[in-house]
């Protein structure tokens, strides 16, 4: 059983680079606020790996630091967790803490 494990881990890594994200699929990212400045464009098409957060996603594109700052996350136009797993076809949208003044 260890080395079957093994074997999917290998798989897995192959698949996700020789693939492009295109047999896991992929999730649509819309950015709010700072944050399209911030990463270029308002929205953003990510491959979609095998096991991927949406922590993980946000680390794909670069704006892990906002987490600290108060990021709020929505996954299908409902509020969730870092730790929930989109599937293909999902749309994400990140959130900015509004500053006022």
């Amino acid at each position: 059983m260890h080395q079957g494990r093994r074997s999917a881990l290998i798989n897995y890594r192959l698949e996700g680079h020789s693939m492009d994200g295109e047999r896991q699929g992929s999730v649509r990212v819309v950015v709010f606020g700072p944050l399209v400045e911030s990463l270029g464009s308002r929205t953003h098409k990510v491959p979609l790996m095998e096991n991927m957060s949406i922590e993980d996603i946000i680390e794909f594109l670069g704006a892990s630091d906002w987490i600290a700052k108060g990021l709020t996350v929505a996954l299908n136009n409902e509020r969730c967790p870092l730790d929930v797993h989109p599937t293909n076809g999902d749309e994400i949208a990140l959130l900015p803490p509004v500053s006022g003044g």
